[in-house]
């Protein structure tokens, strides 16, 4: 799969593309990253330093890629933290070259607006944006809880508001919700889900919700990246979301053991490839 990944970029750690790409490589993906900043390291140290990139360099450096007339051979685009309200106009622009080349490529949008516990971290006018534009424009949004209720209006208290707000998030125009992060007060203890949810039907995974304190930063975008990639194979939403569990978590008990803050992606590259621990993905409506 070829897969155009629009998306922030940061020299240490892992957020955006550098978190999207890497493992989509491992599993054997062709990737055209664009980066809409290049930051020293994530936003949540709360120091950081480097540019956010203005929209017209974004455009150029997405023009030169058409300009080798490979967009037919483009399966689907990704797009995650944006840095400026006025790139996502950009992206969009890429996505319709994009479906204009290969009317079969997918467009995935993480809706990167925020987080439970920090609230809105983008600047203004980006989560109008997202709400109003860019998951119209989408044929795949993978929202957090928090994104999920910003962008629907709706509680996630339980398994019906999780279905119920993702059904609102399908009516804004995209086919498939991927909902992310989903802690609810009728799930089994200890456990984070994710749904998947199209027009055919929900699915719901859980995995052990691990002890990582802080919150290892670019989980969503990993989880994206791989989410689009197997879905891109396979069209099953089913399949596309055991995988992606199963590779996440894989990542996520490698970062425990080593006891850091950014995600172990490097070492739990194997388990990428191919996850030894499985989870039972169920149907729920």
């Amino acid at each position: 799969m070829n897969i155009l990944s629009i998306q922030s970029s940061v020299a240490y750690g892992h957020v955006g593309n550098s978190a999207a790409v890497f493992p989509l490589q491992r599993l054997g993906h062709t990737v055209w990253p664009v980066d809409t900043v290049q930051f020293s390291n994530h936003t949540g140290y709360g120091q950081w330093r480097g540019p956010i990139f203005a929209a017209n360099d974004v455009a150029a450096v997405i023009a030169g890629i058409g300009e080798r007339g490979v967009f037919d051979r483009c399966d689907g685009v990704l797009s995650g933290y944006m840095g400026d309200a006025a790139i996502g106009a950009v992206i969009l622009d890429a996505v319709a070259q994009v479906r204009k080349a290969n009317p079969d490529a997918l467009y995935c949008c993480d809706p990167v607006i925020g987080d439970v516990g920090r609230g809105v971290f983008v600047r203004p006018g980006i989560p109008k944006f997202m709400r109003d534009r860019a998951v119209k424009a989408a044929d795949i949004v993978t929202p957090n809880q928090f994104e999920l209720e910003y962008l629907t209006g709706k509680p996630c208290a339980t398994l019906a508001h999780v279905l119920e707000a993702a059904a609102a998030a399908r009516a804004l125009g995209p086919r498939l919700v991927l909902a992310t992060s989903v802690l609810r007060a009728d799930a089994a203890p200890d456990t984070i889900e994710m749904l998947a949810d199209t027009a055919e039907g929900a699915w719901l995974v859980a995995t052990p919700r691990l002890k990582l304190d802080p919150m290892p930063n670019g989980a969503g975008d990993v989880v994206a990246a791989l989410f689009l990639a197997t879905y891109l194979e396979t069209r099953d939403p089913s399949k596309a979301l055991g995988d992606t569990a199963a590779r996440i978590f894989a990542v996520f008990e490698a970062t425990m053991r080593r006891g850091q803050r950014e995600l172990a992606l490097i070492a739990a590259q194997d388990q990428i490839a191919a996850p030894t621990r499985r989870f039972e993905v169920k149907k729920v409506r």
